[in-house]
């Protein structure tokens, strides 16, 4: 089992920190936002981004997979009451020359294998496709 451990705190009325490692990240817990930082929802999502992403750094040498780079958008919808992300739509934009086949086994092996892309496919609705960079 593999255990991660990140420590916050409250800096002021306007923001607070998480760390990790030797790693830190600026939170937007001003109750009238902020734009300098990433507030819950945003982090949430850029931990599904960071997921994908990790993943695919991951595949690349199990399935031989060529690619140039890779770029991944979300879009999040959260209800008002009860508060909760009720949908997380994704778009993996890949710039490869690989075929869709695979791709399509990119995307599978994506769905299967990540930890956070799992524990929010088991919490709320996760959907999202992944394509071939135009041009």
């Amino acid at each position: 089992m593999l255990e991660y451990r990140v420590s916050a705190r409250r800096i002021d009325s306007h923001g607070s920190e998480a760390t990790t490692k030797e790693a830190r990240i600026v939170l937007d817990t001003d109750v009238a936002g902020r734009a300098d930082a990433f507030n819950p929802a945003e982090m949430l999502l850029a931990s599904l981004a960071a997921c994908i992403l990790k993943g695919v750094e991951r595949m690349i040498p199990m399935l031989s997979f060529d690619l140039r780079g890779v770029e991944v958008s979300l879009h999040g919808t959260r209800q008002d009451s009860p508060p909760k992300m009720i949908r997380i739509e994704y778009r993996i934009v890949v710039d490869t020359d690989e075929t869709d086949a695979r791709l399509d086994l990119l995307h599978r092996n994506l769905r299967k294998y990540g930890t956070i892309f799992n524990t929010l496919a088991g919490a709320t609705e996760l959907a999202g496709t992944i394509e071939r960079k135009p041009g």
